[in-house]
């Protein structure tokens, strides 16, 4: 498999995992439940599905994420190198005092 086309896959997927972990994560809030007049307790077999939901989707995140880095870490640490390289040339040099002496 051509690696453009894996990363685009692994991007759509962590893109549908990070929206499930949130909108569940957001459904588990007792408040925004109880502001949308929804009384479901913990104990309820859907909150636990719920639960089960935002759980394992967000162990396929971390994963997703670290194929991701693992796949890109040759442009990671291209782009933190030359980060501070550029970083370098920004702090201005001190002048040396044997120079203005002519």
């Amino acid at each position: 498999m051509e690696k453009n086309i894996l990363k685009y896959i692994l991007d759509v997927g962590l893109g549908i995992s990070f929206l499930i972990v949130a909108l569940s994560g957001i459904f588990k809030l007792s408040e925004f439940r109880e502001f949308l007049g929804i009384s479901l307790s913990y104990q309820d077999p859907l909150m636990h599905l719920i639960s089960e939901f935002h759980d394992w989707s967000g162990v396929i995140m971390a994963v997703i994420v670290l194929v991701h880095l693992m796949l890109n870490w040759d442009w990671i640490v291209s782009m933190t190198k030359d980060f501070f390289e550029k970083d370098k040339d920004i702090i201005p040099k001190k002048e040396s005092k044997n120079k203005n002496k002519m």
